[in-house]
């Protein structure tokens, strides 16, 4: 009997623990078809977030109740069992913090979109973002290991500000980069240009650094507080499209006029057949140098955005020139001519 008994007390526990883990594993079988189903008949990209982060917690969210229950139907010592359990609610209170930040930064990252008219999402929001989702899990964990949260907030607030004097550069640059954000002058995705000369498209604004992708596809790391100092040029400000200019210079004998209009028939042609133009704008020159050896025009073209003038210039300027060699219109090389005549009459 006294082998039995024994045998019957090891083997409830291990029952308990199998016949849990296997309704976990089943539940989540269910739970995770049924998100499935549903994310693909309402298309809703919150159903994938949720799978996708929970899938693997799920299994230790199971194992951890396997190994509750099972410690409830052991003869184990109180004592044992009361720290076993607290430590399984601990971790437990920890996994599902890591879950809901998670959860919250992928959120964030999807609907983006949606949320930039109201914040605008970077690295720096997410972590943020994760951070406070953190400090609240923390702090819940200390609650339930009976720890005092009011001394530790008093202790935190004496000690910070000293952590401020120390890292005094490094939350100028937190809170610079906040006030980027905020501000909405300088945005992911922008195109923008320093008064230091460089330029690029803004990929990320970090806790410490705004990132620059430059055309060369090299990376720039601009701290935040000087970002905020620096005279920005933002090419996407306040919409992105933006004129082309395009200096020309003809002869002294062309026809104005005619010059003027067929620049004006190639510039629509570019307009309409090149990627980046603006098919609706009606292009137009205007004169305004009488030079040492041409008179002198600026073609106004436009551009959807900053990049694509190059290959509108490169186009037009083509174009142009068979167009003017085929016109007899003739671009001077740069010289200076002497008038012989003008100078017998003095």
């Amino acid at each position: 009997m006294n082998l039995y008994s024994k045998l019957s007390e090891m083997l409830i526990p291990v029952m308990v623990f199998l016949l849990t883990l296997a309704l976990g594993y089943v539940l989540r079988r269910l739970i995770l078809n049924r998100l499935t189903r549903l994310s693909e008949s309402t298309k809703a990209k919150a159903y994938n977030i949720i799978i996708t982060t929970i899938k693997g917690p799920f299994i230790i969210w199971s194992l951890m109740l396997a190994i509750y229950l099972a410690l409830e139907f052991s003869k184990l010592p109180g004592n044992l069992i009361s720290i076993i359990n607290k430590l399984l609610l601990i971790l437990g209170i920890f996994s599902i913090t890591l879950v809901l930040a998670a959860i919250s930064a992928k959120a964030i990252s999807v609907y983006s979109r949606k949320f930039e008219t109201v914040f605008p999402v970077t690295s720096l929001t997410q972590n943020i973002t994760k951070v406070v989702i953190f400090m609240i899990g923390i702090l819940i964990i200390l609650n339930t290991l009976g720890v005092s949260i009011t001394p530790i907030l008093a202790t935190l607030g004496i000690g910070g500000l000293a952590v401020a004097l120390a890292l005094q550069d490094t939350l100028s640059n937190l809170f610079s980069g906040f006030h980027i954000i905020m501000t909405k002058q300088i945005r992911v995705g922008d195109y923008i240009k320093l008064d230091s000369g460089e330029e690029g498209y803004v990929i990320d604004i970090t806790w410490r650094t705004t990132k620059i992708r430059m055309l060369p596809n090299n990376i720039i790391l601009v701290p935040n507080e000087k970002l905020t100092k620096a005279i920005v040029t933002n090419y996407y400000l306040p919409e992105k499209e933006m004129a082309v200019l395009v200096g020309v210079g003809v002869h002294y004998d062309s026809d104005l006029k005619r010059v003027e209009r067929i620049t004006c028939e190639v510039a629509k042609e570019v307009m309409r057949d090149i990627t980046g133009g603006v098919p609706e704008f009606e292009p137009f020159i205007r004169y305004h140098t009488f030079g040492d050896f041409s008179i002198n025009f600026t073609v106004i073209l436009r551009a959807r955005e900053f990049v694509d003038q190059y290959l509108i210039k490169h186009e037009f300027v083509k174009r142009l020139h068979e167009r003017y060699a085929k016109e007899g219109i003739v671009i001077p090389y740069p010289i200076r001519a002497i008038n012989y005549t003008q100078e017998k009459q003095e």
